[in-house]
């Protein structure tokens, strides 16, 4: 499966804060006590400079003129000033915590819909491992970015501000020595962060992958196991995990280097206006009291200064999730409903299908039932010169019909069922049920009237009577529910240990795999619906139970339109007629006993699949 770089566009030259700027219709709803709690943090930032103001009264006043009680109070006001910055960073993360966690939360939970309604093609280009550490890690760098880094850059450019004009004010010069190194410690954070953002962006991808392997190795633990190849699984992700150690490395160096410069700097700066502040001093110049200010204001200024270098890297790693995140989110969603319905066809068009239906056996109204119209199909990931995988599709099951399509493998039989739900979009021509084109009903409607069963059956954990009752409406009970398992022959799930409560676990592996496709096609039938698509739903079974489920799905049949994907005759003789599908298209469509007398290729599939059954 490609990671992003091959299922997404990279933007290198995106900018960090443009992409942080999409976060806003997230984080609208809550800027009240974010601007509330940005506010109290730099009132508790700046009331830090006050402390320095407070050392120089007493130094200059009570300190120098032998007074205890004045330096008793000063110490007083020192307590009660840091008692103060301590309670308003207190408020500040309050004020934060609740609403940044429900963003995360509506971010996470806008992803999930998201994905829900993204095409079956998108999925198929996506690693799993991608789209599950977008919406853990990635998010919580965003709600980390949120509460953190997006309040300290506002809080620290305030303070250092506020405390350089406070240091000028005291003596401008020792306040420029101080300026010095500010052009070559913005030269660096401007070098760091075009740096930073790439390798954090290979770094969380690098995640993705790891969480991917992970996943794989868990859901085919059995595979790994029964070939013994654990061995081989734990070198592979031995070797991503280095890879991502070197990647994290390079991050770590990165943010060593601009430490280094950030703080060493800064570091010079307060030593050479020390020693020019003691000459000053000395000289008369100064006043002590002047200069402890000085330099704890200096001082006070460390911490926020010191802490650029992280908090640009926590702005980047944002940055880079968010773009992540939004890479799936900008993904086109299945929509409602397609496009207007198509144009009514010229008489030509009309004589045309009405001589091809006459030639392949189909009928020729559109009144009712399942009708494909010189229907093509290319996967939209395909090369432009690839032939298409289906090609000029013209097929008609008729009301209360159950057709079978019959076809080697790779003949186009599964794809041309997963074009009815339109999991996948035909590249030309139309479908229409009942005579109404797919393409112009909802797809919540289109999924109510057609209800599919697939080869591999999927269950989710939960128990068997919600895995059945999926594919019933809201309103579905219990005599819905036995009345599926009784069509599916599957009344085994009344003896498991809860009966229809029981957990089924992750893929229903605790089930046989003959168990989960019964299941499986319970959930089709649930919900009695006028069309039926089944991908050969009778594969795993054995010929005794595969016997009972034919006898059960063909009252079933009777009152629907089906769509049997078929490769044994038994389940052939569930259909009243076979569609044979050879290389993308329709070679014949008759009885089963019509094309055993007729068609070659027919027949020779058949007699395989009987000598299979032997």
């Amino acid at each position: 499966m490609p990671t992003p770089d091959a299922a997404a566009p990279r933007h290198p030259d995106r900018s960090t804060v443009r992409s942080l700027l999409r976060l806003w219709p997230y984080v609208r709803p809550v800027r009240a006590r974010l601007f509330s709690a940005a506010f109290v943090a730099v009132l508790a930032s700046c009331m830090a400079l006050v402390f320095p103001l407070v050392l120089k009264w007493m130094v200059d006043g009570p300190v120098a003129g032998h007074d205890p009680a004045g330096v008793w109070l000063g110490a007083l006001v020192l307590l009660l000033l840091g008692i103060a910055e301590a309670g308003l960073f207190g408020l500040r993360r309050w004020l934060v915590a609740r609403p940044l966690a429900g963003v995360e939360a509506a971010m996470r939970a806008d992803l999930y819909r998201h994905l829900q309604r993204l095409p079956v093609a998108f999925h198929d280009r996506w690693a799993s491992g991608q789209l599950l550490s977008r919406g853990t890690t990635d998010l919580m760098l965003v709600r980390m970015f949120l509460a953190f880094p997006l309040t300290f850059l506002l809080v620290n450019a305030v303070t250092i501000s506020a405390g350089i004009a406070i240091m000028l004010a005291q003596e401008w010069t020792l306040g420029l020595v101080l300026l010095a190194p500010a052009i070559p410690v913005m030269i660096v954070c401007w070098l760091f962060e075009r740096r930073y953002s790439q390798v954090a962006r290979q770094a969380q991808d690098q995640v993705g992958d790891l969480t991917t392997v992970v996943e794989e190795s868990v859901l085919g633990i059995r595979i790994i196991k029964g070939f013994g190849r654990h061995r081989s699984q734990a070198r592979a992700f031995r070797d991503l995990s280095r890879t991502l150690r070197g990647t994290e490395l390079v991050k770590a160096r990165l943010l060593a280097s601009i430490w280094a410069v950030i703080v060493t700097l800064p570091e010079f700066a307060i030593g050479a206006a020390l020693v020019l502040g003691t000459v000053q001093v000395a000289d008369g110049h100064l006043s002590a009291g002047t200069l402890v200010a000085f330099l704890s204001t200096a001082l006070a200024l460390r911490w926020p200064v010191d802490s650029i270098g992280f908090l640009l890297a926590m702005s980047q790693e944002a940055g880079t999730a968010t773009e992540r995140y939004f890479e799936v989110m900008d993904a086109t969603p299945e929509s409602g409903s397609g496009a207007a319905e198509p144009e009514p066809e010229t008489e030509t068009e009309t004589d045309t299908e009405t001589a091809a239906d006459a030639g392949t056996g189909t009928g020729t109204g559109t009144e009712g039932g399942l009708r494909f119209h010189g229907v093509e199909f290319r996967y939209p990931d395909a090369p432009a010169d690839a032939p298409p995988v289906l090609v000029h599709i013209d097929l008609y099951v008729r009301p209360g019909e159950s057709m079978a399509l019959v076809g080697a493998t790779g003949s186009g039989k599964t794809t041309l069922t997963a074009l009815v739900p339109r999991l996948h979009e035909v590249t030309s021509g139309r479908i229409t049920l009942d005579g109404r084109d797919i393409t112009a009903m909802p797809r919540e409607e289109l999924r109510e009237l057609v209800a599919v069963a697939f080869e591999e059956p999927t269950l989710f954990s939960a128990t068997v009577g919600e895995n059945v009752l999926m594919g019933a409406p809201e309103t579905a009970g219990r005599a819905e529910l036995d009345r599926a398992l009784a069509v599916a022959q599957a009344d085994f799930a009344h003896a498991l240990p809860q009966g229809t409560a029981t957990q089924v676990g992750e893929q229903g592996l605790s089930l046989s795999g003959g168990q989960r496709q019964r299941l499986a096609l319970a959930r089709a039938v649930v919900g009695r619906p006028r069309f039926l698509v089944l991908d050969d739903p009778l594969s795993a079974l054995d010929v005794h139970t595969e016997a009972a489920v034919e006898a059960a799905l063909r009252r079933v049949l009777a009152e629907t339109t089906a769509l049997i994907v078929a490769h044994r005759p038994s389940t052939v003789l569930l259909a009243d007629r076979v569609a044979l599908l050879s290389g993308g298209r329709v070679a014949a469509v008759g009885t089963h006993h019509e094309l055993l007398r007729t068609h070659a290729e027919y027949a020779h599939l058949m007699s395989g699949a009987e000598e299979d059954g032997r």
